[in-house]
């Protein structure tokens, strides 16, 4: 039996910024993300996540928190320094996120993401990227926003792919460490997305001196798996 047909589309409704950030925020994106887990491994080794709901927990608490009050807010502010072009900004907002980072393997993370990423803009026509490739004091963060002003994806719709592309990093991860049945982490990822509109506006209302946050169990966490004996992640 056919399917009915979905009503057609404009094609004027889907832009090129739209496909641009859905490549941006894609898991494919060859970065290296999936290595990742932002200190999630030494908390289901610890035992804090268990089931769906802790998991659940962890995940929108730090969207709440973490992403909401420190790395959506300097992102905005590295998406607005690349419109303008203000290098000296840049580099101050990506040192900022560097040095708010928890633990060395965190730093570690937003570097070694912030390299591969640069390197794959270069490799995709964004010459600016070419002098952050190195750089000491690169971050994702900072390649993210960059990406996005070049390719004209807007700055709230940039914010949204970054919550939502660490988002589903994180469910990735736990489907694998928890572990988590695949409906289970869709689950979760349905939850997150209603989540993120509310979050974005929220980060992007904060002010320059409210910008910071620090999780004391992200902070364990990520600590205590840089000496974690058996583990599958990097951080």
């Amino acid at each position: 039996m056919e399917l009915p047909h979905s009503a057609s589309i404009d094609d004027s409704e889907v832009s090129l910024p739209l496909l641009r950030l859905l490549q941006l925020a894609s898991p494919a994106l060859p970065v290296g993300a999936f290595a990742y887990s932002r200190g999630q491994e030494w908390a289901v080794h610890a035992g804090w996540l268990m089931e769906e709901d802790q998991v659940c927990s962890w995940i929108l608490g730090l969207l709440n928190h973490s992403l909401v009050l420190l790395d959506i807010p300097v992102l905005a502010r590295l998406y607005g320094a690349w419109q303008r072009k203000g290098q000296c900004s840049v580099e101050y907002w990506s040192a900022y996120l560097l040095a708010s980072r928890e633990s060395a393997e965190f730093q570690a993370e937003e570097v070694q993401l912030g390299r591969a990423l640069a390197r794959l803009l270069v490799g995709l026509g964004l010459v600016e990227a070419r002098e952050w490739m190195m750089h000491p004091k690169v971050s994702y963060a900072a390649m993210f926003s960059l990406a996005s002003v070049k390719w004209n994806i807007s700055e709230k719709h940039a914010c949204a792919g970054y919550a939502w592309s660490w988002i589903e990093n994180q469910v990735a991860a736990a489907v694998k460490l928890v572990p988590l049945g695949q409906t289970a982490g869709q689950k979760i990822l349905a939850l997150a997305a209603a989540e993120i509109p509310g979050a974005v506006n929220r980060a992007l209302a904060v002010c320059d001196e409210d910008i910071g946050y620090l999780s004391i169990g992200l902070a364990c966490a990520g600590a205590l798996h840089e000496t974690q004996h058996t583990r599958l992640f990097r951080s």
